[in-house]
């Protein structure tokens, strides 16, 4: 082979070599880096009545916890020191049947703090490999159907442990807490994206009586943040999208997996008459152990009088 030829051909390898390079380099940033890299949101939100003291929220979402994840157990734990006054917890907490223990070890002193929980559909139901380019077209709910009725996981220990710490289980169920100097009501549902959400059960005008309401709920559904704007809820809180997990620069997400419209992918937005606030999460399902532009969070939400 002539020097020309070899030349050719070590430039027809180099394309293909320089992708599968930087396919790899991403891809070890996106499981390796980003996944680990956990942020912190603020927000302050004006819901309360004028001259109520402000209210700090700690708002955590879709863990996904394995045994093992030392770095995501001991940043969850360290957040106590933000001294929430509320910690409200939207699902998606277990992926593993041996993860209570190390995700209550998670929480910690945040424990002692007055909380509240709704299920997601992976408390229930242990992870499964898929393509998750499907994703893109659709969502994942028709991943549980006939051949999934019976939960794999011990979600009831899970509630039951939970409210032995004196936590608020919401699926499906109305509350009320004491919450610094503040009156809450809540209103929760189960999850909607396996169809265990009862809206009836909880449906009705909320209590004028008390200083502000909060509906939790794991996946962002629209139809039901309209009927917990309807019944008059001032801020919504729920989960599940992971802020699309895999993002493009310049654009965001790819996919939402409900029904909420990719602009509200993640963050705090209006929602009609109330606001809502979706957390991008804390973790990933085992079976898809990345993310890009979209680092893991928790978020603090202050809340402050209405102007």
């Amino acid at each position: 082979m002539g020097a020309w030829e070899g030349r050719a051909v070590r430039k027809s390898y180099a394309v293909p070599l320089g992708l599968l390079g930087a396919g790899a380099a991403t891809f070890g940033y996106a499981s390796v880096i980003e996944r680990n890299w956990f942020r912190l949101r603020r927000f302050d939100v004006p819901v309360l009545p004028p001259g109520r003291p402000p209210v700090k929220i700690l708002h955590l979402s879709d863990a996904h916890l394995t045994p093992g994840r030392s770095r995501l157990i001991h940043w969850v734990r360290s957040l106590d020191a933000l001294e929430p006054d509320l910690v409200v917890n939207t699902g998606d907490s277990l992926s593993h049947r041996d993860a209570i223990g190390p995700f209550l070890d998670a929480l910690g002193p945040l424990l002692d703090r007055p909380g509240v929980f709704v299920y997601g559909s992976n408390d229930l139901f242990s992870p499964v490999l898929k393509n998750p380019l499907r994703y893109i077209w659709r969502t994942s709910k028709s991943d549980y159907g006939r051949s999934r009725r019976e939960p794999d996981l011990p979600y009831r220990e899970f509630g039951s442990a939970l409210q032995a710490a004196g936590w608020l289980d919401l699926n499906n169920r109305i509350g009320r807490l004491k919450v610094g100097e503040l009156d809450v009501e809540f209103g929760g549902i189960d999850d909607s994206h396996i169809d265990r959400d009862q809206y009836d059960r909880i449906a009705g005008p909320v209590d004028p009586q008390a200083d502000v309401h909060l509906g939790v709920m794991h996946s962002p559904e629209p139809r039901n943040l309209d009927r917990f704007t309807a019944d008059g809820y001032d801020l919504l809180l729920a989960g599940h999208t992971h802020g699309g997990q895999v993002c493009v620069p310049f654009y965001g997400a790819l996919a939402t997996n409900c029904g909420i419209d990719r602009p509200r992918v993640k963050g705090l937005h209006k929602h009609q008459g109330s606001w809502l606030h979706v957390s991008a999460g804390l973790g990933t399902s085992p079976k898809a152990p990345m993310r890009f532009c979209c680092p893991p969070e928790a978020s603090l939400l202050t809340l402050v009088p209405r102007k």
